[in-house]
């Protein structure tokens, strides 16, 4: 499987060089250099960022993060002003925190939308916190809207996609620092295979069946 993308996510690059040297210039200091050393192996394990196997087939939609499913429900959806299914990925700081295509699609539309940073497991997160949105349209027609948004320690939404993006399934789109979450909104007759509480695995675990 070809990827692109080394174990250790780019994004975090910066952030791991910089407690690695924080712990190794305080490490004459003895145990007051631990501080360091726990912050950089925490910066390992959360930009962490391994190849996946892409499941499912062309009508399936994959989980687009590491997570756990914290809404199942018909709503509508604000960016496309239309009923729809939302499906609700959190991921707390010990997740990856790559975020993939859920299925094979052109990007149509994206936005913007600053905002609060406040707990992402909440469902007002949803509509008043930081959020980057993607309208996807498949092959064959159908819409799914794919909102990156910011949590409570979350201060950096990363999207590397825009208009005219054409999308593999569980191709790599973005990144979201330290703690966040991700809403799906699927067409009403989509299948949905998950409930509240289950643990998914972006690219490797299907959330629902398109009719």
């Amino acid at each position: 499987m070809n990827y692109p993308h080394p174990f250790i996510a780019r994004e975090g690059w910066p952030f791991i060089a910089g407690s690695l040297a924080l712990a190794i210039l305080t490490s004459s200091a003895g145990l007051w250099s631990m501080p360091f050393w726990v912050l950089f192996v925490f910066c390992l394990q959360f930009f962490r960022d391994p190849a996946r196997v892409i499941a499912g087939g062309p009508k399936s939609v994959l989980a687009p993060a590491d997570g756990r499913i914290v809404v199942v429900e018909e709503a509508d959806d604000p960016y496309l002003a239309r009923r729809a299914l939302k499906v609700s990925v959190f991921m707390n700081v010990f997740n990856v925190h790559s975020n993939r295509s859920p299925i094979k699609s052109q990007v149509v539309q994206k936005w913007y939308n600053p905002g609060s940073f406040l707990n992402a497991a909440l469902d007002k997160a949803s509509v008043e916190n930081e959020r980057c949105a993607l309208h996807l349209k498949t092959e064959d027609g159908r819409d799914i809207t794919c909102v990156q948004i910011a949590g409570l320690v979350a201060r950096r939404i990363l999207n590397y996609v825009d208009a005219g993006t054409r999308l593999e399934p569980g191709q790599r789109f973005g990144f979201i620092r330290f703690g966040s979450r991700v809403d799906l909104y699927l067409p009403l007759d989509a299948r949905v295979n998950v409930v509240i509480g289950d643990k998914v695995s972006a690219a490797s675990s299907i959330l629902a069946e398109l009719s």
